[in-house]
């Protein structure tokens, strides 16, 4: 009788109580899922993969209709399954959209066609245009616009790739100069179709997506002139920029239809929020298909002097102060899983690596350095590549699979360290979310490694959930507090540290080492015959060599005379004798 009574109380409740939809668009997926706006309880949700193309090398790219189709087909799916839990789907009040940062597309406002496909924020085929970029900076300094943009000159980051995109599509350049195209993220490309497209759509972002593209300055929360013109982008092709919780527009189409959006952050800004670290000092790590670690530092940026970035973090609402946090940002987490499946083929799925890392316990020595896109904070060296080193004969799969979780939490590591150093203030502990912390060998690596607890909440959909709470606290929807008072406590889990500091040191210590092997692995130096780098074209190689050759011959030379002089000492010697 009481199971009876308590499954029609939750059926009630599902009935009753206002909902929120969250549109989390991520590098390897879509989801969208649905939230009591009262106990912050996920009620159902439904995901759709996202393929990925690699055209060359170092290149990636995604196809923007398939992702806006996603999310479609997610919202009409998640519909079905609360339809058949008796959820009444009008009881959705609001949409939040979080998504995948820097990801660059144009498409074309009359037709509402993308004029090519997204370019993902681990591309790198934009190292030439940064290198240009750069050149003409004062003193060739790749921070030359971090004051106003809190970020390095960097292939990661919008601006470049827009620059690149209109210096080599022909239908990109052609839309700018007749006035057609519209620049945006992911986030700004779903809200202007979902509330019309090319029939009166929205054409905005959020301050936190803008903040990651380098033509955005973070202390007037507005596009910049000055930017705009360095990167010679128009500013009318750009979004208009709002806030991150506001009523953008409503839905047009779809069982959803006249649903306000009402709710917009990048994944790692929904990240911060769903952990609600609202406080200054308060940090997350999201491991997804990247690693991003966020610490929140109050309403006013502070510069990084240890190579992490300065980012909005959130503004909840039109009226109220922007916070900011800095962020330690690395290219390859889980994505080193994908690479260990598909292209080396020693596992078939995710779970397996974490079983083969815990059948031996040890990387025996052997570090792996997944630097495939380069390496982000704190280096930011797009010349480094992948290196796996300290391989013996009795080096196995399992090894390689331990390193390869090691390597994600010394990543961490090195992130964890610029920012205590900037901060002043070591963290004491780290609080975690993203898929890969399922894998709780992980998770209690990164405590042995950090020499903090780390603490993963019991609900790990904490960037969709951020985004579902800035939209229903947004003016005019107002259905969920955002009172740290009336906040659901988060249920979570700690992993302590299991081993001693002076081990952890020395692993750490050993994985510093390998990362130098991986720097400047990728120069643009003269080649000879097309395959061989002129030991010359490296200045203080070829002066060691060409030193080494005159030394050689002058010392043969000296020798030479020595041997001379002392043949003529022996003969006149000799005829003296005589």
């Amino acid at each position: 009788m009481k199971t009876i009574r308590k499954m029609a109380k939750s059926s009630n409740r599902i009935m009753m109580d206002p909902l929120v939809g969250a549109i989390d668009q991520g590098t390897s997926s879509t989801r969208f899922l649905v939230f009591n706006a009262t106990t912050a309880e996920l009620l159902s949700h439904h995901q759709v993969e996202i393929k990925q193309s690699f055209p060359k090398e170092g290149w990636v790219e995604q196809d923007p209709k398939e992702i806006l189709h996603s999310v479609y087909e997610c919202m009409d799916r998640t519909c079905e399954k609360l339809t058949q839990l008796n959820a009444d789907i009008s009881n959705i009040k609001a949409i939040g959209v979080t998504n995948q940062r820097e990801t660059t597309l144009v498409w074309d406002k009359e037709t509402g066609e993308p004029l090519y496909n997204a370019v993902v924020w681990l591309d790198l085929r934009t190292q030439s245009t940064v290198e240009k970029l750069i050149n003409k900076t004062p003193g060739r300094n790749k921070n030359h616009l971090k004051l106003k943009t809190g970020l390095p000159i960097s292939t990661y980051f919008s601006a470049v790739k827009l620059r690149w995109l209109m210096d080599n599509v022909e239908e990109v350049h052609e839309a700018v100069i007749s006035h057609r195209a519209m620049f945006g993220t992911i986030d700004s490309w779903l809200i202007w179709n979902l509330t019309g497209g090319r029939e009166g759509g929205i054409h905005c972002t959020d301050v936190t997506n803008a903040s990651r593209t380098m033509l955005f300055n973070i202390h007037t929360l507005d596009w910049d002139p000055e930017l705009c013109t360095y990167f010679e982008v128009p500013m009318d092709i750009l979004p208009k920029v709002r806030s991150s919780s506001e009523i953008y527009g409503l839905m047009k189409s779809g069982p959803l239809s006249g649903v306000p959006i009402s709710g917009c952050l990048g994944d790692q800004s929904a990240a911060l929020v769903g952990q609600m670290c609202f406080r200054d000092g308060q940090a997350k790590n999201t491991y997804g298909t990247g690693c991003f670690l966020l610490r929140n530092i109050g309403t006013k940026p502070v510069m990084s002097d240890h190579g992490l970035l300065t980012t909005v973090a959130y503004k909840l609402g039109c009226h109220t102060p922007a916070c900011y946090a800095l962020e330690g940002s690395v290219a390859i987490a889980g994505a080193v899983v994908r690479w260990l499946k598909d292209n080396l083929g020693i596992i078939q799925t995710s779970t397996e690596l974490e079983k083969l890392a815990a059948d031996v316990g040890t990387s025996y020595g052997c570090y792996f350095v997944p630097a495939f896109s380069g390496l982000y904070a704190p280096y930011w060296e797009p010349s480094a590549r992948g290196i796996i080193c300290g391989l013996t004969q009795f080096t196995n799969r399992s090894h390689l699979a331990f390193a390869a979780l090691e390597a994600v939490c010394f990543q961490t590591r090195e992130i964890l360290d610029a920012m205590n150093q900037d901060s002043g203030i070591a963290l004491s502990q780290l609080q975690v979310d993203g898929g890969m912390t399922s894998n709780r060998l992980l998770m209690q690596l990164q405590a042995d490694i950090l020499c903090i607890p780390v603490v993963k909440p019991s609900m790990p959909e904490t960037t969709a959930l951020g985004a579902a709470m800035v939209a229903g606290a947004a003016e005019g929807v107002s259905i969920w507090s955002l009172n740290p008072k009336d906040l659901t406590e988060v249920i979570s889990e700690k992993f302590e540290p299991q081993i001693n500091l002076e081990e952890s040191e020395l692993r750490y210590a050993r994985w510093k080492k390998a990362v130098q092997r991986a720097m400047n692995w990728e120069t643009t130096e003269a080649v000879n015959n097309g395959n061989e780098t002129s030991v010359f074209s490296s200045v203080p190689l070829g002066f060691y060599i060409l030193g080494s050759m005159f030394m050689l011959i002058g010392s043969k030379c000296i020798a030479g005379q020595y041997v001379q002089r002392k043949f003529e000492r022996v003969r006149v010697s000799n005829a003296e004798r005589v």
